[in-house]
């Protein structure tokens, strides 16, 4: 199978980040891609850069709603699946939100950010209600898909949730900062998860300056053996492609040994009591 991680920038013009993204869809659907993923807020500015002020409802959008009906539809034509990140309004809540569309157009579902953060340039608690869709995984037309946003993909019992689930691969869709991390940290992170938990990872950051944040881009791919098996290029708009082998994932070590092998009776035990 193969996949395409979309490693673009967004202007202030929403509109027009949409239809790039759209063309972007078709450009990966016409050279193979089966599944094409999008960075955090792909159609948007990176509004937790400043502190939240007033009210953001505006600024957020239903699921399924406009965006959404416009990615399945083309999705549907091309046969392709697509995962998004948006800002989702839910009632009188606000969601950093992935919906999963299948390659059939049909939305399968939202994953909704689990761990909030606040820190300089990434100040989201005041933009975002935690999630309350625990941990998905979908089937997809290409196989079992999760999706750990951003932060999420920080926390090992989110990605160990994931691979108990079933995925085969975990999408992360991100908004990482140049220097925000030492270098190769974010790499590290998820070769682990994957070799861990048995899955392969593909990260899609977005790229290019903003207000008060620079993006890294440098998108990537690992494999259920920690390997990284295709990596973007830094500071430039870029699709990334990846072929992926998803028989690797029950020849993995995670899904021979480590997984089977656990004992959760006692993490269990030891977590009620340090709580």
């Amino acid at each position: 199978m193969k996949i395409a991680l979309v490693q673009y920038h967004a202007d202030p013009d929403r509109e027009a980040n949409v239809r790039r993204g759209l063309e972007a869809l078709r450009e990966a659907a016409s050279k193979g891609a089966q599944l094409v993923a999008y960075p955090e807020l792909a159609f948007t500015r990176f509004y937790p850069q400043r502190p939240a002020q007033g009210d953001l409802l505006h600024l957020a959008g239903p699921i399924p709603g406009p965006t959404t009906q416009r990615f399945a539809a083309l999705a549907k034509e091309l046969g392709v699946g697509a995962i998004l990140n948006l800002f989702e309004r839910d009632g009188n809540q606000t969601y950093d939100s992935s919906p999963v569309i299948d390659a059939d157009g049909s939305l399968l579902g939202v994953t909704r950010m689990v761990h909030i953060i606040e820190a300089p340039c990434f100040h989201e608690k005041g933009y975002y209600t935690p999630g309350d869709h625990q941990a998905p995984v979908y089937q997809t037309a290409v196989g079992q898909v999760g999706v750990a946003i951003c932060y999420d993909r920080h926390f090992p019992e989110y990605m160990r949730a994931l691979g108990l689930g079933g995925a085969e691969l975990v999408v992360v869709p991100q908004a990482g900062a140049l220097g925000e991390w030492p270098e190769g940290v974010f790499e590290a992170e998820l070769r682990v998860a994957g070799f861990q938990n048995g899955y392969f990872t593909a990260l899609a950051n977005r790229v290019g300056p903003e207000e008060h944040v620079t993006f890294a881009g440098e998108s990537f791919v690992t494999d259920p053996e920690g390997r990284v098996i295709a990596r973007a290029p830094t500071g430039r708009e870029h699709i990334l492609y990846a072929d992926i082998d998803l028989s690797q994932v029950v020849r993995s070590p995670a899904r021979r040994h480590f997984l089977p092998d656990r004992r959760p009776e006692i993490y269990d035990d030891l977590i009620v009591a340090h709580e």
